[in-house]
């Protein structure tokens, strides 16, 4: 199977979102055992508690909203290949990456607002029932790894900031490649895809990289700003405690 087999486009189907799963699983969970996103998706090592979390991003992709223009806010994006039992047969596809894209803003209308507090958006007693500390770590690791892009999408909320451009944001917020299928160039396509819709849409990109991703995004235009994440605002039991991943904040810039 060669990168030329590798085809790019949006999730239409909530099928699609409940496939791509194993890809994220595979990435932060066997790869890489990503300490944010594990805590994030408890039990995703077990054939019930992967339903679960494959569950919780299917109900993401339900409520998509859409900006002033119709465009959605937020793009569940595939990559596929050819499956090797049916190679001819379009409609069984292997999902072989994914990653979600966002449109931020604090301006009605141009997009979602960025979460500040996690606890408000997600279920946090269903991760974690009857444990505060777990829920409050969720929240403070939430809140830790997306300052940056917080602060960004405000600040290009303030009036004529962004001057004749929309005041927002294309935000990836995930990115994954199933191991079996690298070396194809499938994150940067999938990266790529975003970035010519940011273009398109006449806004910038920002993301949070994993040292995992960071040298795809930087590759394709991204820069880093400021320097390692030290996750300062999470509390010391966890920081000590806790194996936090190594995470940088980059942009393309205006």
């Amino acid at each position: 199977m060669s990168a030329q087999d590798i085809r790019i486009e949006p999730m239409v189907d909530e099928k699609d979102v409940l496939d791509s799963f194993d890809c994220i699983t595979d990435a932060f969970g066997i790869q890489v055992n990503d300490g944010i996103w594990t805590q994030m998706n408890p039990g995703w090592d077990t054939p019930e508690g992967n339903a679960r979390c494959a569950a919780r991003l299917a109900a993401r992709f339900r409520t998509i909203t859409k900006d002033r223009n119709g465009k959605p806010n937020t793009v569940f994006l595939k990559a596929t290949a050819p499956n090797p039992a049916a190679p001819a047969d379009d409609t069984k596809r292997l999902i072989v990456g994914m990653a979600i894209w966002v449109q931020l803003s604090v301006v009605e209308g141009y997009g979602d607002p960025p979460v500040e507090d996690l606890g408000k958006v997600m279920d946090l007693e269903e991760l974690y029932p009857g444990n505060e500390p777990e829920q409050r770590f969720c929240r403070q690791l939430d809140h830790a790894l997306h300052t940056d892009r917080i602060r960004v999408v405000k600040e290009k909320g303030e009036p004529g900031a962004t001057g004749d451009k929309p005041p927002a944001a294309f935000v990836l917020d995930l990115c994954a490649s199933h191991s079996n299928f690298q070396r194809r160039g499938i994150a940067t396509r999938l990266v790529q895809w975003g970035i010519d819709e940011a273009k398109a849409r006449g806004i910038e990109c920002l993301t949070e990289a994993s040292a995992m991703g960071r040298h795809v995004y930087l590759k394709l235009g991204f820069k880093q700003v400021g320097g390692e994440m030290d996750y300062a605002t999470v509390d010391e039991e966890f920081r000590t405690k806790r194996a936090l991943p190594s995470n940088i904040f980059m942009r393309t810039g205006a």
